[in-house]
């Protein structure tokens, strides 16, 4: 079963971090992507731009608006997600824990449905 892991986190933390806590970090990152594609249930993943370079659409009265920068004004931003496709929702809960995103933001786990379910 496909789930994607959501990585929310405050955007100011990673930014405030020294040179070398941002090596730290991203080898953290890139140790866990290894780990996921070494168990061979990794799917896809990406990093997302900072949320002020998001534009977001919305269809009101059938008319489109388009406005700059991300809807929701909240602490944590959604900043990147991992594609696992794993057995169960256990195993999927347990990537997730592994996650560095986990340490400092949250990690949400949603299940994918699946193509021949729609």
């Amino acid at each position: 079963m496909e789930y994607m892991l959501l990585l929310f986190s405050d955007p100011t933390g990673f930014a405030a971090l020294t040179p070398a806590q941002t090596s730290e970090a991203l080898a953290a990152y890139g140790a866990y992507g290894e780990a996921l594609r070494k168990a061979g249930v990794l799917r896809h993943s990406s990093r997302l731009r900072p949320a002020t370079t998001a534009t977001t659409v919305r269809l009101q009265s059938g008319k489109t608006e388009v406005l700059n920068g991300p809807f929701a004004d909240t602490r944590e931003q959604l900043g990147g997600y991992y594609l696992i496709d794993v057995p169960d929702l256990d195993a999927a809960l347990s990537w997730a824990a592994r996650c560095p995103g986990a340490s400092h933001g949250a990690v949400e786990v949603r299940p994918l449905w699946p193509a021949t379910d729609y």
